[in-house]
């Protein structure tokens, strides 16, 4: 019986899944959290902060019960998914999911899954452990980009604001601390850069990869951008895909540049307005994945 987030995991995959674990314990439910796949360099720092072990990492998941937080794409999922039995779904992305029965299913508009699982403490009248309670905290200011994305919502921020108190730590700092860990450029391949935060979505029957990058300074990821961009056409080759996008997103800046190597570069124009000059662009105030860049691809495809 496992709980876990999509592939390559972020920081709100690995600690949704294992806060919900040890939700499930308290209240009599043997659950165990997994992951799909190697953790970043900000999960490590979370997950040493804290004191937490990462999950177990679980190539197969046929014939078992599981729980999908953070996603509800089979793509995003583990490779056998369809032959495992599905009991609950906890995420905050849009819905793409077809089951042969009625599930367990809780999605809601915020600005990590983080804040549904620690809502479902609160529903449940679970307290927080000081090491739960930095591990939430973590997965949404990472989420949300320490509040800047633009899929923040009020309720983010009120749950943030109880977690530290819990926690103990100071959300800026901490935040701050976390994207410096997860802005290590030099120690980071290409191809970590352009998979390690990514994810793969069918639009009109076309397969798209979608990496991000998060970073204080955006000059280092892209004096590295030849190098990105052969990088991007091996990952297209090798996986059959339409196109392959990498967001290099300046937090400080609050914008992304997109590089794109595809079949047709013409819906990633139309999505975004903008013209390609040799695979790149800026797209000024575009910070979320989820709702700044996939809606506006959907659309254009």
């Amino acid at each position: 019986m496992y709980i876990f987030g999509h592939k390559k995991p972020d920081t709100d995959s690995i600690v949704s899944a294992i806060a919900y674990a040890e939700l499930k314990r308290k209240l009599g439910e043997e659950w165990k959290p997994a992951r799909l796949g190697e953790i970043n360099s900000e999960t490590k720092l979370v997950l040493e902060r804290f004191g937490v072990d990462a999950p177990e990492e679980i190539s197969s998941v046929k014939g078992s019960k599981v729980i999908l937080v953070d996603h509800n794409e089979f793509d995003q999922s583990a490779d056998d998914i369809k032959e495992a039995e599905i009991v609950e779904i906890i995420d905050h992305h849009k819905m793409k999911f077809s089951w042969d029965k009625p599930i367990y299913i809780l999605t809601k508009p915020v600005g990590s899954t983080s804040t549904i699982i620690a809502e479902k403490y609160m529903e449940h009248g679970v307290e927080f452990t000081k090491e739960i309670a930095g591990l939430l905290l973590s997965g949404i200011l990472s989420d949300t980009v320490i509040f800047k994305s633009p899929t923040t919502t009020e309720e983010d921020k009120e749950i943030a604001k109880k977690l530290a108190e819990i926690a103990g730590v100071d959300m800026n700092e901490w935040g701050i601390e976390m994207f410096k860990a997860k802005s290590r450029i030099s120690e980071k391949t290409a191809e970590e850069l352009v998979t390690g935060d990514s994810k793969i979505y069918e639009f009109s029957g076309k397969r798209v990869l979608i990496g991000q990058v998060e970073v204080i300074d955006d000059s280092e990821v892209l004096q590295r951008k030849e190098e990105l961009l052969e990088e991007m056409r091996k990952i297209k080759e090798r996986e059959s895909l339409f196109g392959v996008m990498l967001l290099i997103t300046d937090i400080m800046k609050e914008g992304s540049t997109a590089l794109v190597i595809a079949d047709e570069i013409s819906p990633f124009e139309k999505a975004f307005g903008v013209n390609f000059k040799n695979g790149e662009a800026y797209l000024e105030g575009v910070m979320s994945r989820k709702k700044q860049v996939v809606p506006p691809l959907e659309n254009a495809f």
